[in-house]
């Protein structure tokens, strides 16, 4: 039995609980997609710390589309993004923030068609939340091959209200070849719906 009168099993306990603490930290960036105690908690439908969404597609006739989405901003890697500059493609918009347990459910479905499509869609991430380190600790983890910009001070998501409402976070758009919202998925994206959307905004004629 330990004796708690003695200051070295005092320190010895100390030191065991913070080396504890410190690894339970830093699990949320550190775990891998297959076993990530909040991609579990999404799974589980407990909804805490974030907004939940239903995975609710919905998708916009041409003639009901707004103007095309106009955004300017830098990404965490100091590249200059301008919307504009995608028109003739496909963009697929996604809003995440690490902590959020459906964006790293949905993170890999990104990462493959992301891969798969390669040149012919450009994808970015809208970051809602972090700030640098924990945005590409993020991206580090589920090897996210595109970039994200930054909107913790919600200057994107306000724009984005004349476009169409983003409601929670994940929110994925795809964006027609003019730069306007085709569809929107509320929630995780499943990566079957989000190629037949992708897919669907490649062969549309405009």
């Amino acid at each position: 039995m330990t004796d708690s009168s003695n200051p070295a099993a005092r320190i010895g306990r100390r030191s065991l609980l913070r080396s504890a603490f410190l690894a339970a930290a830093v699990i949320p960036l550190a775990a891998c997609a297959t076993d990530d105690p909040l991609a579990e908690q999404a799974r589980s439908g407990d909804n805490k710390n974030y907004i939940a969404g239903d995975g609710a597609v919905e998708e916009y006739a041409v003639e009901k589309r707004t103007d095309p989405v106009q955004i300017s901003a830098s990404t965490y890697q100091g590249t200059k993004v301008e919307l504009a500059q995608f028109q003739g493609a496909p963009v697929v918009m996604n809003f995440w923030y690490a902590a959020c347990a459906p964006c790293r459910i949905e993170a890999p479905h990104l990462r493959k068609l992301s891969e798969e499509f390669g040149e012919k869609v450009h994808f970015l991430g809208v970051n809602v939340r972090d700030e640098k380190e924990a945005a590409l600790a993020f991206e580090r983890t589920f090897k996210i091959p595109y970039e994200s910009v930054q909107d913790t001070d919600g200057k994107i998501q306000l724009a984005m209200t004349q476009y169409v409402p983003l409601q929670a976070v994940p929110t994925t758009l795809v964006l027609d070849r003019q730069g306007r919202v085709r569809a929107r998925v509320i929630g995780a994206a499943e990566e079957t719906t989000l190629r037949a959307l992708i897919k669907s905004g490649l062969n549309e004629e405009l």
